[in-house]
């Protein structure tokens, strides 16, 4: 504890890292608060139907992503789920649009020029979105107090405007606080519900029906473990050795010595979890906006509704083993690595430069990449097997899954921004053991 206080205070005696923490705090607070704030026209009391929705299934995900926003008709309703939907497009396009690809390798100048097609981007698709949520709030019978012309407008324009505006907040984050804007505003939506969920978790056990005091602990304490297996996937690497050709200066040589590369055995983060979870609700939502129940797809409700069954699951897990091979591929690209390594003068010892540098890398993230998708699976299927044994779905989520993969994730990140300010300034770091690794730790 007071190894704890010390730390506390060497973080607040340095003024610039107390400044970056409190406009953080400040913006965080900006951005709850909008999310209670009600579109205009709405009748507030009139939202019991609209939150009953979005308690599963994938307006259940959106919900969470936004701090329960969705389910409060706020003008945030969409969040930064648009910015994230134009990011990862902008990612998967530098695959195939060589402009953009270009702009990919360009540097500073480059990444200021996708990040601007990127908000041009994100309101494109704000603005497809927004009319699908407002049909969704009259089809779950809110009340509209404003004549519906005026309403559809008036929402249309708002939900852009909210969107722009949680963009803004996250860059100004980033540009001006601590840690990630963008990965902050996500986590402080999905940690939003926690403290309801906790107390109706203590509630439900201390009940009559529950399983009392030990039961709860017990919880407690398998969420432990969870976490510091989240924490040790997303950390967890593997160090290739490098050494680099001896260099003549001055008429002596001088050797660079050996150096590694880091390989994250997870090396695709929460992207797998999120593009396999999309999937998985098309098919039902499909089914039920287009009407076609009872007309041959029952078995398709039957797998695709039930996600605490074995063939949801499993369908899950395959999609997340494809996704997970599928976005390292093009995270990593090992021609590139091999070629920096070239040029720099450096190798892998024992295995030639050039071609087959690029293949002893791609053999290394095959081996590693495998039980690294297993283990994301697992957690990602936990909740379900959670609530299979009587665990509420709304705690059951922070065991596992997307929640608990992107708070471990980003709080990692930020506490590893706020030690490099403490060890800059000649103060002890967060751990004894060791300095903090956290997603953007290591870079490939």
């Amino acid at each position: 504890m007071k190894k704890l206080i010390e730390t506390f205070r060497n973080i607040w005696a340095i003024q610039e890292l107390r400044d970056k923490i409190t406009l953080t705090l400040g913006l965080l607070l900006v951005y709850r608060l909008g999310s209670n704030v009600v579109l205009p026209g709405i009748d507030p009391t009139s939202l019991d139907q609209l939150q009953n929705q979005a308690s599963e299934g994938l307006v259940g995900l959106i919900n969470a992503f936004s701090g329960g926003a969705f389910a409060n008709a706020s003008v945030l309703a969409l969040g930064i789920m648009p910015y994230i939907s134009a990011s990862i497009f902008m990612q998967l396009a530098g695959l195939a649009i060589p402009a953009i690809s270009k702009m990919q390798k360009e540097g500073e100048s480059g990444r200021r020029k996708l990040n601007q097609i990127t908000r041009y981007l994100t309101i494109l698709v704000v603005a497809a979105q927004a009319p699908g949520y407002i049909t969704n709030l009259m089809y779950q019978g809110v009340e509209i107090t404003l004549p519906t012309t005026a309403f559809w407008f008036s929402a249309w324009i708002t939900l852009i405007a909210g969107t722009i505006f949680a963009m803004w907040l996250g860059e100004k984050i980033t540009d001006k606080g601590i840690g990630n804007g963008i990965s902050l505003l996500i986590m402080i939506g999905i940690i939003a519900s926690f403290p309801q969920s906790f107390l109706q978790e203590l509630v439900t056990q201390l009940s009559p029906a529950g399983g009392g005091w030990i039961v709860f602990l017990l919880e407690m304490v398998a969420l432990y473990l969870v976490i510091l297996f989240a924490i040790a996937l997303t950390q967890a690497v593997r160090q290739i050795p490098l050494e680099y050709a001896k260099r003549v200066a001055g008429g002596s040589s001088k050797s660079l010595g050996r150096s590694y590369l880091p390989v994250r055995v997870n090396a695709s983060g929460v992207m797998p979890i999120i593009f396999a979870q999309a999937l998985m609700f098309i098919p039902l939502t499909i089914v039920q906006y287009a009407g076609l129940e009872g007309t041959g797809t029952t078995w398709m409700v039957d797998v695709f509704g039930d996600i605490q069954g074995f063939w949801y699951n499993f369908v899950f897990v395959v999609l997340i083993l494809v996704f997970t091979y599928f976005y390292t591929a093009i995270q990593i690209n090992t021609t590139q690595i091999s070629d920096d390594l070239m040029r720099n003068g450096g190798f892998v010892p024992g295995v030639k430069p050039g071609g087959d540098t690029a293949r002893f890398i791609d053999d290394v993230l095959a081996k590693i990449t495998l039980p690294g998708a297993l283990l994301l699976s697992a957690i990602a299927i936990l909740p379900a097997i959670l609530m299979n044994f009587g665990v509420s779905m709304t705690w059951a989520q922070f065991y596992g899954g997307t929640s608990l993969l992107i708070i471990v994730g980003v709080v990692l990140d930020t506490l590893m921004q706020v030690e490099s300010y403490l060890l800059n300034r000649h103060y002890d770091g967060l751990m004894d053991g060791g300095r903090i690794r956290g997603r953007n730790a290591e870079s490939l």
